[in-house]
């Protein structure tokens, strides 16, 4: 570990010898988040390396696992973001000579609740997702920084702002 003249260990050092011992709750976590076991070694990956390149961001003496799985669940949800943009595999002539078209309703239920999601303030959305992914009460009070009592309130706010709006749509 490198030591400055101060004496203090630098945040490059701090997340470089503490981040292998968390591997296997990101894996756990990665796992959560996206299923298929590629897609859990590239989340990992991905999160390594942005954790290595923001180390100098990294306070010493602060939770590093909880920084960590914010990392994670940034870099899930900036790719989430990117995945809604593409269309992979089907080129736009393919689809207009489908013999079954989309179940509409479906459709538009997914439509519907994706925008009313978007109108949950960021705080509150993001407790809701990562309690909807399977993450604890307690891990998402760490990754949120803030008390389990908090992310139930979140969370339990969301549900009932997004059942609201969708019209008795269950939301659980």
């Amino acid at each position: 570990m490198t030591i400055h003249m101060s004496g203090h260990v630098s945040p490059f050092n701090a997340v470089e010898h503490g981040v292998e011992a968390q591997i296997p709750a990101l894996r756990r976590f990665a796992r959560r988040l996206v299923g298929s076991s590629d897609d859990v070694d590239d989340l990992v990956q991905e999160t390594l390396t942005r954790a290595l390149n923001a180390a100098p961001q990294f306070q010493p003496g602060t939770a590093l696992k909880s920084w960590l799985f914010t990392i994670m669940r940034n870099t899930f949800c900036t790719s989430y973001r990117v995945r809604q943009r593409e269309h992979v595999g089907v080129d736009d002539g393919m689809i207009a000579r489908l013999s079954v078209g989309p179940s509409q309703d479906w459709a538009v239920r997914q439509n519907e609740m994706k925008s009313a999601l978007e109108r949950l303030p960021a705080h509150v959305r993001d407790a809701l997702i990562l309690i909807a992914a399977g993450t604890s009460y307690d891990e998402t009070a760490r990754i949120c920084n803030c008390e389990i009592g908090t992310v139930k309130s979140r969370v339990n706010r969301a549900r009932k702002a997004l059942s609201d709006e969708l019209g008795g749509f269950s939301v659980q």
